[in-house]
This record gives structure tokens, C-alpha cells and sequence, in this order.
């Protein structure tokens, strides 16, 4: 087994930043119908929209479990407009594994919730 696939199961067994923030600034979610993967991560900002902690919850495959906890620990000290820019090749690069269409799917979806635009009122 290589090096990426053990912290792939590592971040799926004892994911990083697991548990939603009390005093969030920012609630984002996404699900994956097909499979029903769904994360809701939440994230408080400092004064100059950097992101000071990060939490998530949700519920998902290998896949999706590691990048969500694998993306929380990138997002910090980011600001909001740096986690937007954020895309797949940085998921891609992140996870270190080459993946069929259906588990990027599942990679990417930590990085769906986290840069869709919700509707504004």
C-alpha cells in the first residue's frame, strides 16, 4: 500500500477538524445524490476574512471522508476568496491519487460545499 493510500485511511479512520464550530462565521454544505455522501463544514474568520478554524460533519466514503479533513487543514489562513480560487487540480494534488470519474466525484465534493454561491436574498 503506498504512502497516499495509508493517509488516505488514516484521514477517513481519525478525520482532522471533525466536529461543527459553535461560533461560525460561515456555514457551507454539499451533497453527492447519486451516493448520498453529504458534509456541512463550518468556518470562523478573523478580522481580515482568514479563516481562524474550521470544522466539518457529514457523512461519506474513503474518499470524500479524507479530502474533507484533508481540505479542512489546508483552509487555514486562507482567505475566502483564496478557498473560491481553490480547484480540482489542487484536490487532485492534495489527495495525490489518480481516481476514476465517479470517486472524483467524491473527492471534490468537500470542495463543492465549500465554494458554491448560495443565493442571495
Amino acid at each position: 500500500m503506498s504512502l497516499y493510500h495509508e493517509e488516505i485511511l488514516e484521514h477517513f479512520k481519525d478525520p482532522q477538524n471533525f466536529g461543527l464550530l459553535k461560533d461560525a462565521t460561515l456555514t457551507k454544505t454539499a451533497t453527492n445524490p447519486t451516493c448520498g455522501d453529504n458534509f456541512t463544514f463550518t468556518l470562523r474568520l478573523d478580522n481580515d476574512n482568514k479563516v481562524e478554524a474550521v470544522g466539518f460533519e457529514g457523512e461519506g466514503c474513503a474518499i470524500s471522508t479524507a479530502s474533507a479533513s484533508l481540505l479542512t487543514e489546508e483552509l487555514k489562513g486562507k482567505t475566502v476568496e483564496e478557498i473560491q480560487n481553490l480547484d480540482k487540480d489542487f484536490i487532485m494534488k492534495m489527495l495525490g491519487l489518480e481516481l476514476s470519474p465517479t470517486r472524483l466525484k467524491c473527492a471534490l465534493l468537500p470542495l463543492e460545499a465549500l465554494t458554491k454561491q448560495e443565493p442571495s436574498n
